[in-house]
C-alpha cells in the first residue's frame, strides 16, 4: 500500500472523531449564562488563577510542538512533555480540587471563582487543550511522519505477512499477561490501575436473566462488562521495518492497543462481544502528610502508605475512545462518581506520553539536533579543575547550568570523600539521578571515616521511593540521616565541605537553585556558587544546626531562609525600591523565578509599580500577577522562556538606587516556599557574580525567539523578531557568554546610560560593600 494513503486513511478515520471543547451537558441556555458570569469574574479579579496560568504554561509547551522550524521527533518531543504534564496536573492539581469538592471544603479560587463554577471553567480550558493536542498530531505532524521515515498505522494498514507477524507477537508476548476481569452482580468492582491504557468490554449476558427490582440499574439482563488492562511494561508500539522496491525502508509503528484489539476474541472464547472500548483513567494522587514525632520508621511507613494510596485515589479524568459504549460509560461515570467533564476524548492517540518510544527509537537518532557540549565556568577556562579546594579559595565561582556542567560539584563531592583531610560533608537532598555519583560519593566518605549529613527529602513529589532507598542505603552504611523536617518540606540546596588545612578548618560551600542531580543538570537552566567565603560557610553552618538540631540563630548575613522569614524580607526590599522611587532615585526590581503565587508579595509589588518601581519578572511557569492593568500594575511586565531547557533558575534583582542586591536560591513567590518549605535565598557578594547574574537577567529580557510576554487579560503573546531587530536566543546565546559580555555589566534599570558606561571598577566594589553594610 502507498504510503501516504496509508496516513491518509488513518487521518480519515481518527478525524473522524470529535472532541467536543465543552461537554454536552454545558450547552444548555443556564449553562452559557453561568459560563459568561464565570469568564466575567475571572476578568474583574486582580489575581490570575494559579491553575489556569499552569494550563497556560502548558500551552507554551505545546506551542513548540507547532514550530515548523524543528525537527519532528522534537515537535513530538514537546507533544509528550505537554501530556506528562498534564498527568501530573490532573493527579495534583485536580486531584487537591476533588478534596475540596468531596468532602465539602469551601475554596475561593485567585480567580474569584467558588469551587464548583471553577472547577467547570477550569475543565472547559482542559477541554481545549485535549482538542489543540490531537488536532496537532493529526494535522501537523502525522501528514509529515512517511517523509521522515515512519508511520503510525492500525491492523488494517499491515500487510499479509506483517499481520501474521503482529499475531503472532500477541501469542506470545501479550496474551499470557492478559487477564479480563469481569463485573457484574457476582463481582465486585475491580481496581483498575491509573496511567495504564484499559479495554472495556462490553458483552452479551448468555443468561438473559429477568432483573429484579432490588438489584442495580448497571446490572441489566443484557449486558455484562469486563476489564482488560494493557501491562505498562510492554512497549506500547511494535516495530516493523516495511521494505519495498525501489523505496527507502520505512519504519511502521502499531499500536498495541490495536494488536489486543484485533485479537480479543481469543479472551473471549464463545461469548458475543457488543463493544470494546479503550480509555484511561488518572487517579487524585494529592495527599496532605500527618507526620507523627514518633520514630523515623513510623514516618517512612506513612509516607509508604501514601504512596499506595495515591494508586487508588479517587478518578478525576477518563480519557476515552469517541463512539464508546454509553452504557458502559454511564455505569463508570456512577461508580466513580464523575460527570461528563472528566470524560476527554481522545481524536487520535490516548497518552502521548507513549511518544517516546518514537523519539528515543535508534532508527532517528539523527533527528534530534546534537546537544550542545557544556562550556566552562568564566574565569576557568576548563572544566576539570585540578585541585578544587584551591580553586575555590581563590575566588567565588558561579555555575550556570547547563551551560556549565555539573562536574564541578560532582568533583567536589568525589574530591571530598577520598580527601584525608575533610572531615565532614553536610547536605541538603531533594531529588536524585538514577545510579547517582552525589549518593556513591557520599557512600565513599562514609567508608573513609567522614562525617556524612544528609537530609533527604523523602516527601519529593513522584520521587518519595527513589528517596527513601537512597536515604537507607547511606544510613546502613553509617552516615546520619534526617527524613525531612516535622511539617515542612525540604527544597532549599545546600552543601558544606569541612577540611583540616592544618593550621586552621576551612569550610567550602556549595548554593544552588538547582538539585543534587547530575542528570537534570543537562536539561534545567539554574545557577549554583562555590565559595570558601566565612560569611557564607557560617551561615550554612548555622543553617544546618536548625535542621539537624535545635539551634535557634540570630541574623544570617547572606542567607534568607523560610519558613523563617522570607517573604518579610522579599516584602521589604520590594517596599524599599517603592522608597526609592517616591524620592525621585532609581529603582527597579527583576525576578526570575518559576512560580508568582503568593498574594502578599504580589500586592507589595502592585504598590512598587503604583510608585513608579518598573518591574520586570520573568516567570516561567504559574504566574498569579496581572501585570499592564491601569491604577494597578502598569509598570510591571511578564515575560515567560520556554524553549530546548527548562527555565529553573532563581534570581531576584533590587536596584537600591544603584547598588544592587541580588540573591539566587531554591524558592519561587509561593505560599508554600515560604510557609511550608525549608527554602534559602543566598546574597551575591562577589561583584563578579553580580555581573554574572546581571547578564543572566539581561539577557532573558533581551530574548525573542523563546519568550512570550503576559497580557493583562491572562493571555500570553509570542514576543517576534520586530524590523531592524537581530534574533536573539538567550538559551544558545549562554553557550558563547564570554568575559567581555559582563566586561561593562553595572546595574539594570540605569536612568542614564551614559553614567552606566563611565562608572568605574571601584564603584562597583564599593557599591557590592555598601550592598554589603545594608544588609
Amino acid at each position: 500500500m502507498n504510503p501516504h494513503k496509508i496516513v491518509t486513511n488513518l487521518i480519515s478515520r481518527i478525524g473522524q472523531r470529535t472532541v467536543e471543547p465543552v461537554p454536552a451537558k454545558g450547552d444548555s441556555k443556564l449553562a452559557a449564562k453561568a459560563t459568561e458570569k464565570a469568564i466575567s469574574v475571572i476578568d474583574q479579579s486582580n489575581y490570575l488563577s494559579r491553575d489556569l496560568s499552569w494550563l497556560k504554561f502548558n500551552e507554551r509547551v505545546l506551542d513548540q510542538a507547532r514550530n515548523p522550524d524543528r525537527t519532528v521527533m522534537e515537535r513530538l518531543k514537546f507533544l509528550a512533555i505537554t501530556a506528562s504534564n498534564l498527568d501530573e496536573f490532573f493527579t495534583i492539581r485536580v486531584g487537591s480540587l476533588y478534596n475540596y469538592l468531596d468532602y465539602g471544603k469551601e475554596r475561593v479560587d485567585y480567580s474569584g471563582l467558588r469551587e464548583l463554577p471553577f472547577k467547570k471553567a477550569l475543565f472547559r480550558a482542559v477541554h481545549q487543550f485535549n482538542k489543540d493536542q490531537h488536532s496537532l498530531l493529526m494535522n501537523d505532524l502525522l501528514p509529515v511522519f512517511p517523509e521522515n521515515g515512519l508511520q503510525l498505522v492500525q491492523y488494517g494498514d499491515l500487510s499479509q505477512e506483517e499481520q501474521e507477524e503482529a499475531d503472532h507477537y500477541f501469542d506470545r508476548t501479550i496474551y499470557p499477561t492478559l487477564t479480563p476481569m469481569l463485573y457484574d452482580y457476582t463481582h465486585t468492582f475491580p481496581v483498575l490501575l491509573a496511567k495504564v491504557l484499559i479495554f472495556g468490554v462490553v458483552t452479551q449476558n448468555p443468561e438473559a436473566r429477568v432483573v429484579k427490582k432490588k438489584q442495580i440499574a448497571e446490572e441489566d439482563d443484557h449486558h455484562r462488562l469486563s476489564f482488560v488492562q494493557i501491562p505498562a511494561n510492554l512497549p506500547r508500539f511494535l516495530t516493523i521495518e516495511r521494505e519495498e522496491e525501489g523505496k527507502d525502508p520505512i519504519m511502521l509503528f502499531l499500536p498495541i492497543e490495536e494488536i489486543v484489539r484485533h485479537n480479543i476474541k481469543k479472551l473471549y472464547r464463545n461469548v458475543e462481544i457488543l463493544s470494546v472500548n479503550l480509555f484511561r483513567i488518572t487517579r487524585n494522587g494529592d495527599f496532605t502528610l500527618e507526620e507523627s514525632d514518633d520514630v523515623e520508621a513510623d514516618f517512612i511507613d506513612e509516607i509508604r502508605q501514601k504512596i499506595k494510596n495515591r494508586r487508588l485515589g479517587r478518578v478525576v479524568r477518563v480519557e476515552i475512545e469517541p463512539g464508546a459504549s454509553e452504557w458502559m460509560s454511564n455505569l463508570l461515570k456512577k461508580k466513580w462518581e464523575i460527570d461528563d467533564y472528566n470524560l476527554f476524548e481522545a481524536a487520535s492517540l490516548i497518552d502521548f506520553t507513549s511518544l517516546w518510544q518514537l523519539i528515543k527509537h535508534p532508527d532517528f537518532k539523527d533527528n534530534m539536533p546534537a546537544p550542545h557540549s557544556p562550556v566552562p565556568p568564566l574565569g576557568l577556562g576548563r572544566e576539570k579543575i585540578k585541585d578544587i579546594f584551591e580553586t575555590i579559595k581563590e575566588r567565588d565561582i558561579l555555575l550556570h547550568h547547563p551551560y556549565n556542567n555539573f562536574e564541578a560539584v560532582l568533583q567536589l563531592l568525589e574530591q571530598a570523600a577520598e580527601d584525608p583531610n575533610v572531615l565532614a560533608i553536610k547536605l541538603t537532598i531533594y531529588r536524585l539521578a538514577k545510579n547517582s555519583r552525589v549518593t556513591d560519593a557520599l557512600l565513599k566518605a562514609a567508608e573513609n571515616g567522614k562525617h556524612v549529613s544528609a537530609l533527604f527529602e523523602v516527601k519529593a513529589r513522584f520521587d518519595e521511593e527513589n528517596n527513601i532507598h537512597e536515604a537507607q542505603r547511606l544510613q546502613k552504611a553509617g552516615c546520619f540521616v534526617i527524613y525531612g523536617i516535622s511539617s515542612f518540606k525540604t527544597h532549599t540546596k545546600l552543601l558544606l565541605v569541612v577540611r583540616n588545612e592544618g593550621s586552621r578548618v576551612v569550610r567550602y560551600a556549595h548554593l544552588s537553585s538547582g538539585n543534587y542531580n547530575e542528570e537534570t543538570a543537562k536539561l534545567y537552566t539554574d545557577i549554583g556558587l562555590l565559595t570558601a567565603d566565612d560569611v557564607y560557610t557560617h551561615d550554612i553552618s548555622e543553617f544546618f544546626n536548625v535542621i539537624t538540631g535545635h539551634s535557634l540563630p540570630n541574623d544570617y548575613q547572606y542567607l534568607i531562609t523560610a519558613p523563617r522569614d522570607m517573604r518579610k524580607q522579599l516584602i521589604r526590599l520590594i517596599q524599599a525600591e517603592a522608597e526609592n522611587a517616591q524620592a525621585g532615585k532609581d529603582s527597579g526590581i527583576c525576578i526570575k523565578i518559576n512560580s508568582l503565587e503568593d498574594k502578599e508579595v504580589i500586592d507589595e509589588l502592585y504598590r512598587a509599580s503604583q510608585a513608579g518601581v518598573p518591574v520586570r519578572l520573568i516567570v516561567r511557569g504559574i504566574c498569579c500577577l496581572r501585570p499592564k492593568r491601569v491604577g494597578l500594575s502598569e509598570n510591571v511586565t511578564v515575560r515567560s522562556i520556554v524553549g530546548d531547557f527548562l527555565e529553573h533558575t532563581r534570581i531576584f534583582y533590587f536596584h537600591n538606587n544603584g547598588n544592587p542586591k541580588i540573591y539566587g536560591g531554591s524558592a519561587d513567590v509561593m505560599v508554600r516556599s515560604f510557609d511550608r518549605r525549608l527554602e534559602s535565598l543566598f546574597f551575591l557578594a562577589d561583584p563578579r557574580v553580580r555581573k554574572q547574574c546581571m547578564q543572566i537577567l539581561e539577557f532573558n529580557l533581551r530574548d525573542n525567539i523563546n519568550a512570550y510576554e503576559l497580557n493583562e487579560d491572562g493571555n500570553y503573546k509570542k514576543c517576534e523578531v520586530e524590523e531592524g531587530q537581530e534574533p536573539f536566543n538567550a538559551q544558545k546565546r549562554f553557550f558563547d557568554m564570554t568575559e567581555s559580555d559582563i566586561k561593562d555589566v553595572v546595574c539594570l534599570f540605569r536612568k542614564d546610560e551614559a553614567e552606566k558606561e563611565e562608572t568605574p571598577e571601584a564603584q562597583i566594589e564599593e557599591s557590592a560593600a555598601q550592598a554589603i553594610a545594608n544588609l
